[in-house]
């Protein structure tokens, strides 16, 4: 049990990792490009969007059997978030003003994300110390890159980076059910991969599509600036397909 509480803890600093983009040169930078970055992590979300789908195929044997999860997960933060308040913060007077992105939807589609982390740790150090520990560093490059692309998100939507960073540990911390339940209930736990799978492909399309995509073109000022917003999509696309590529998800 301590193994598999150590990885699930190390899973959720990853959620601090936007701490490293306040750290000197690197946080004006940010701030000045930070409605590209939101494209940028456009693309990073769509290509675990893609990962999580083939993990479907491989568990359930078929996308179609996990296709009325993928639904059911889009109609979920697309039609119940309607009637969820947003967080209410605060801006400073040199802060720009709230943008169209929902931030419940965001983390919402973590959470779902981080609890079936949680079962795939349990289940692969189920196996042996190896593949846990394997599963765990999978997992870490992966939060990694997503965590910092969600901290753009945040940032773009009005939170102070202080807020931002709060509740992407308080989301992150989500992955403590998958790891408890599936310590426990091991195999009832392992049946609901899929339908966890299927949850998380359709809130990150929805989150990707509904919110992101059109927040950029939105936020473009004409054909110089839509070219740009498609480079750091083009450019998260790239980069996360990398880490899929050499770095499998668990």
């Amino acid at each position: 049990m301590i193994e598999v509480l150590l990885a699930s803890f190390l899973v959720m600093l990853m959620s601090l990792s936007g701490k490293l983009l306040t750290w000197r040169q690197a946080g004006p930078f940010i701030e000045r490009h930070l409605h590209f970055f939101v494209s940028f992590a456009a693309g990073v979300l769509l290509v675990i969007a893609w990962s999580l789908s083939r993990e479907i195929i491989e568990h359930a044997g078929s996308l179609l059997l996990g296709l009325p999860w993928i639904l059911i997960g889009a109609v979920i933060v697309l039609v119940a978030f309607r009637y969820i308040p947003q967080f209410h913060h605060h801006h400073n007077k040199d802060e720009h003003p709230h943008s169209r992105i929902d931030v419940n939807r965001v983390l919402m589609s973590d959470a779902i994300h981080n609890v079936g982390d949680g079962i795939v740790i349990v289940v692969s150090f189920a196996a042996s110390s190896f593949i846990g520990i394997a599963s765990t560093a999978s997992i870490i490059v992966h939060e990694l890159l997503q965590e910092i692309s969600e901290f753009f998100i945040l940032r773009e939507a009005g939170m102070p980076s202080r807020t931002a960073l709060v509740w992407n540990f308080v989301t992150s911390s989500s992955i403590l059910i998958g790891t408890f339940g599936a310590y426990f209930l091991i195999a009832r736990f392992e049946a609901l991969e899929v339908p966890l799978l299927g949850l998380s492909v359709g809130s990150y399309l929805i989150v990707v599509f509904h919110d992101l995509i059109p927040h950029s073109i939105s936020k473009s000022e004409g054909h110089r600036h839509l070219i740009k917003h498609a480079l750091f999509f083009a450019g998260g696309l790239a980069f996360m397909a990398m880490i899929v590529t050499f770095f499998p998800h668990a």
